[in-house]
């Protein structure tokens, strides 16, 4: 009985990109998919294989998102909410990596002080 058999909604980071994004539409989409892979994210920190993979393909995602906005501000502000992510999963490496890439010296304040450790 596939009548009532419920459609898993699909998640954003797996929705296809029709046209090329400009950079505000970018940092939006980063924005959404970091938001919805909050719990996931939190879930990969418990060792949840399914929101583990979930977190993964999220992270994923935005990163590619990110590498193509051009203007250097508005980048630096995606990747702070993806080390954001990045940390609610316990994913450090990901998240110094990332943390390196940030040239906006009040944005790298920002996240030395939400999160210590990246400073190290």
């Amino acid at each position: 009985m596939k009548w009532f058999a419920k459609q898993k909604p699909a998640d954003i980071w797996d929705e296809t990109i029709e046209a090329p994004l400009g950079d505000i539409e970018a940092a939006e989409r980063i924005r959404a998919i970091c938001d919805a892979a909050a719990t996931s994210a939190a879930g990969s920190a418990r060792n949840d294989k399914r929101e583990s993979g979930r977190y993964e393909r999220a992270a994923k995602v935005a990163m590619e998102i990110a590498m193509k906005i051009s203007d250097g501000l508005m980048r630096d502000a995606a990747v702070r909410r993806i080390v954001d992510l990045c940390m609610k999963a316990d994913d450090l490496k990901t998240a110094q990596i990332l943390f390196r890439a940030i040239h906006a010296s009040w944005i790298r304040e920002a996240v030395q002080r939400d999160h210590p450790i990246l400073a190290q």
